[in-house]
């Protein structure tokens, strides 16, 4: 993952100065912890320390720069504007500092101003700047002005699609419903790629031009019957016949807070997370009922790991907006990750209540439980999610699959062997389900040849899993086809070199082959890769030192298990 240092220099943004400016305050304890804490993607401390660190030295660029940036990673717009005008005032060029007085000209709707800096190349990009200054022409009234900006940018290669979006928006925004209408059904300009937040946007349109029936069959024609519960609410609403005010873009500061989160959207696939985040803030900053965007920053802090922020963001969405059900499932996800499991198992119980009638909330609260090992809590919640579906399809087999394992682990094992079957019946090829429980029979020493059957496909589905193919060693080895399973357990112990189970595999089926040696060294590793005091599902540390003491066979007589049998062998 790119750190925001990393991110700067991938995408151009100008370091402001040369590295011996930096170096010559090296010896500051505050830039030393800020430049860690850059490193890091904590952005509460960088931009603590930073801002110390321009005590100091008020007008080192790379310190102005990162102190924006720390700042705008946090929202935190008013502590980042001085001194993005303090870039700007002393000379220098920063892409970052021009978002945030970009930022300030439109919160301000000082339209004419923001025109000048973008006709100076004081902007951010040229798709940015030429979608912002459209915007900022409809800001001071000149929709002709606008909608001209707007055909130019189409008219550039591959900016085509954005630039029709925004005009459909444009014109919406000022009660011209038919011509934004025309844009998106492709009468004129389009067709527009159908996105989630553009359908949302054309079908409110259709509704204000009185045309439910059409925007009910534009939902179900691109969404199916996959539907969250904002797009369920809106073509509920739809249905009963209510007349949808057009919310998506209010004035001239939405429409450029819609310009930042569209881009971000597209540069989030092969951008790093914290330089889209920028382009986040921004959008949510200039518009605070962007719920998407306020989401997408969200997202993006939790994949940089700063679960603090990510569950600041989430929980910024009201509890009344359709949003608020993926926003607390987010918010408990990253409570999870931080360590906070109190407070995410909290937060879910509460959403089962206010949301009793949706089984993903009942899905994650499983997931959870079944992660900390509170297995009857588990199946319980996985309970009340399958009685909810009205319908089986495919995509349930997890929730089957999940409870399977709850009851295996409360060595429920009739309980758990249907739902696997039944995971496998909605999908039948699915290799983690054919994987649990080819594995499991194994374990049990029952129907071994389904089992081999059942592992071979879920390897031939996923040939890289180490897991799934210490699966298929390990059932060989049961077999009693131990140079058969050699092969497949090395293979496994590369793919997944300190995993003690895949390691204690290995050691048994090298014994058994009579490659004692080695069989000793792979038992030694597994140990090693188990803390002290730590409790390893499907691992025994004492058995593992017992079969280093006398080895396999004599632990599998102490056992009374059947001794090494080579199949077929008589």
């Amino acid at each position: 993952m790119k750190t925001l240092y990393s991110s700067v220099i991938a995408l151009g943004i100008v370091l402001m100065s040369p590295a011996p400016a930096v170096l010559a305050d090296e010896a500051s304890g505050a830039y030393l912890a800020a430049r860690q804490a850059r490193y890091d993607n904590d952005f509460v401390t960088a931009a603590e320390q930073f801002s110390r660190a321009l005590i100091k030295d008020p007008s080192n660029p790379s310190i102005l720069e990162f102190t924006t940036a720390a700042y705008l990673a946090i929202g935190d717009l008013d502590r980042a504007l001085p001194i993005a005008q303090k870039i700007e005032s002393d000379g220098l060029k920063s892409q970052i500092a021009n978002m945030v007085l970009i930022y300030d000209e439109a919160h301000r709707g000082a339209f004419d101003v923001l025109l000048t800096r973008l006709s100076d190349k004081r902007g951010v990009g040229e798709l940015a700047d030429g979608l912002i200054s459209a915007w900022a022409e409809l800001g001071k009234g000149d929709m002709q002005a606008a909608l001209k900006k707007f055909d130019d940018i189409a008219a550039e290669r591959g900016l085509h699609d954005f630039a029709i979006y925004h005009k459909a928006l444009a014109l919406a925004s000022a009660g011209d419903f038919e011509a934004a209408e025309k844009i998106f059904s492709g009468a004129s300009d389009g067709p527009l790629q159908r996105t989630r937040r553009g359908m949302i946007a054309w079908a409110q349109i259709l509704s204000q031009l009185e045309r439910n029936d059409e925007a009910v069959a534009l939902i179900d024609d691109t969404f199916g019957l996959d539907i969250d519960p904002e797009i369920g609410d809106l073509r509920a609403r739809l249905a009963a016949g209510e007349a949808l005010s057009f919310t998506m873009i209010n004035d001239t500061q939405d429409g450029i807070a819609e310009v930042f989160y569209a881009i971000g959207r597209a540069l989030q696939p092969d951008t790093g997370e914290d330089y889209v985040l920028f382009y986040s803030r921004i959008a949510e900053s200039l518009n605070p009922d962007h719920v998407e965007a306020l989401i997408m920053s969200a997202e993006l802090l939790d994949a940089l790991g700063r679960y603090d922020l990510a569950t600041d963001a989430y929980r910024r969405v009201p509890a009344g907006h359709p949003a608020f059900q993926a926003a607390e499932l987010g918010r408990s996800e990253s409570l999870r990750k931080a360590g906070k499991t109190d407070a995410a198992i909290e937060v879910l119980e509460q959403l089962m209540q206010s949301h009793p009638d949706q089984p993903i909330v009942f899905v994650s609260a499983g997931d959870l439980y079944r992660q900390l090992e509170q297995f009857d809590d588990a199946v319980n919640a996985y309970d009340k999610a399958i009685a909810l579906y009205s319908e089986r399809d495919s995509e349930q087999w997890f929730v089957y699959y999940a409870r399977a394992i709850g009851h295996e682990r409360l060595n429920s094992w009739d309980k758990a062997e249907a739902d696997f079957r039944y995971a496998l019946k909605l999908n039948p090829d699915q290799p983690q389900a054919l994987n649990y429980l080819g594995y499991s029979m194994v374990e049990k020493g029952v129907n071994l040849d389904e089992a081999l059957d059942m592992i071979k496909r879920a390897v031939k589905a996923r040939p890289d899993s180490g897991y799934i193919i210490d699966s298929l060693g390990w059932v060989l080895y049961r077999l009693g086809r131990y140079d058969e399973a050699v092969s497949y357990m090395e293979r496994a112990a590369e793919l997944e070199a300190v995993d003690p189970v895949v390691n204690d595999h290995l050691g048994d089926v090298l014994w058994a082959v009579g490659r004692h040696t080695e069989a000793e060294f792979q038992w030694r590793r597994a140990l090693s890769f188990v803390n002290e005091g730590e409790s390893v599902q499907d691992i025994d540390p004492g058995r593992i030192r017992r079969k280093l003491e006398v080895g396999l066979d004599q632990v599998l007589s102490e056992e009374g298990a059947d001794p090494l049998k080579v199949a077929d062998d008589k």
